[in-house]
């Protein structure tokens, strides 16, 4: 790759992957704070929220996936996503008790009627996000990208979660969130910022040039991936899949309740202070474990990620003290963003050339759709019996605890052992072949 051409590249996989991870923090992460400190959200309403964006998720990206292989173009899917992903989340700004209580003056519960626009209004910025992020971005990287260098890139898109969460935490750690009017700012400011990133890639995106003939039956190409065929000539992908799947479902047991356990829980009200120099260490350390992938692969990496992920949640479960629990947040983001990495990476190395667009959808089943239905639901059920505190206008909230943790490490704990069962497989196999 020309050098000119590798700075554009890499331009544009930094602001599109940021940026779009910053519209998913505000959907994963801000959601579930907006509605836990706007009307009142309980668990179930948090795990259903999750599972809703999960299947939208998957469902838009295998029909979206699937349409981009068979037009051959991702350019115009990701440009034209981004913009409405953004008006989107300009929608949410409206989603206020007074205004839906001027809506609907007869609502017996107000935030209620909130609670289940917020679902829907997800649901609808998901499809977009989806069609823009998860199908045809992703596609695109896949696509531009060799076994040379996937690694690396994968190393930077990886991190780019935790990079997002700093920039929208600290970009609004002076907002308070108690306060209908600054949700209202936070959301105009994230769409506008959304919609002016798709503008740009018009201009900056280079449309990769894709063979089209052999995709050009697009219900065909919907289902492709769940074909017994395509699953036995690429085995190593599917098993890849499923691993990644039961990773997921760990990040997900906790994630969807992380800052309110840190504000609430453990009443860390400068949380973003303390977080924030874990997540660039996080960033920084993921950057190189990509690289470390192109030298080393995936055997030699996956292990150490995941070491480094149940460290941080023992040190979670055992201490709140500050300072071990940043120290905990260091690892479990380490092991998380590293472990991303490290999947992302060997999913697209398994890909067959051509059909990226439509395995996006099958990726997304193991990134999103399994561990976003199984991991709040595990979430939900281990704090069913948490505490419950009310709040000074009279209502009521719950308190997250160490459990999410404990599960978490459970779910990784199966994992692992069926990382190290794989990993002994093909080193029998390769001994017999010696």
């Amino acid at each position: 790759m020309e050098k000119s051409k590798k700075r554009k590249f890499y331009f544009t996989l930094v602001i599109f992957s940021l940026i779009g991870q910053i519209a998913w923090v505000v959907e994963n992460m801000y959601f579930n704070v907006f509605i836990y400190k706007m009307f009142q959200a309980t668990p179930t309403d948090i795990s259903n929220m999750v599972m809703a964006s999960a299947i939208s998720a998957t469902v838009t990206t295998l029909l979206i996936g699937a349409l981009s292989d068979k037009v051959g173009k991702r350019k115009i899917f990701m440009c034209l996503g981004y913009i409405l992903w953004g008006v989107s989340i300009l929608s949410f700004a409206l989603i206020r008790k007074d205004i839906i209580g001027a809506v609907f003056p007869a609502a017996v519960s107000v935030s209620a009627i909130c609670v289940t626009l917020v679902i829907i209004m997800d649901c609808v910025m998901t499809f977009f996000g989806s069609s823009a992020n998860d199908a045809c971005f992703n596609a695109w990287l896949t696509d531009v990208t060799t076994s040379e260098n996937r690694g690396s890139a994968e190393g930077i898109n990886s991190m780019m979660p935790l990079m997002a969460i700093l920039v929208v935490f600290g970009g609004f750690m002076g907002f308070s969130l108690e306060k209908p009017e600054e949700w209202t700012l936070i959301f105009t400011i994230i769409g506008v910022i959304v919609i002016a990133i798709g503008i740009v890639g018009f201009f900056i995106i280079d449309e990769p040039q894709l063979k089209t003939e052999e995709n050009k039956s697009y219900f065909k190409n919907i289902f492709y991936g769940f074909r017994p065929s395509v699953i036995k000539e690429n085995k190593m992908l599917y098993i890849y899949l499923i691993c990644f799947a039961i990773f997921g479902i760990s990040i997900q047991i906790f994630m969807p309740y992380l800052i309110i356990y840190y504000e609430k829980t453990l009443q860390m009200s400068d949380y973003v202070l303390i977080m924030a120099p874990a997540i660039i260490l996080a960033g920084v350390f993921t950057f190189f474990w990509g690289k470390a992938y192109d030298k080393y692969g995936f055997n030699k990496c996956v292990i150490p990620s995941l070491s480094l992920l149940a460290l941080g949640y023992i040190i979670l479960i055992l201490f709140t003290g500050k300072a071990l629990v940043f120290i905990g947040s260091l690892f479990m983001m380490c092991g998380y963003l590293s472990g991303m990495a490290v999947f992302g990476a060997i999913i697209r190395d398994k890909t067959p050339e051509n059909k990226s667009g439509m395995f996006q959808g099958l990726r997304i089943v193991g990134q999103v759709l399994i561990p976003g239905v199984i991991g709040p639901y595990i979430g939900k059920l281990v704090l069913r019996n948490a505490e419950i505190i009310e709040n000074n206008d009279g209502t009521t909230s719950f308190l997250p605890n160490q459990s999410i943790f404990v599960s978490a490490l459970v779910v990784l704990a199966i994992l692992a052992l069926v990382i190290m069962s794989i990993l002994l497989i093909k080193g029998r196999k390769q001994n017999e072949e010696k």
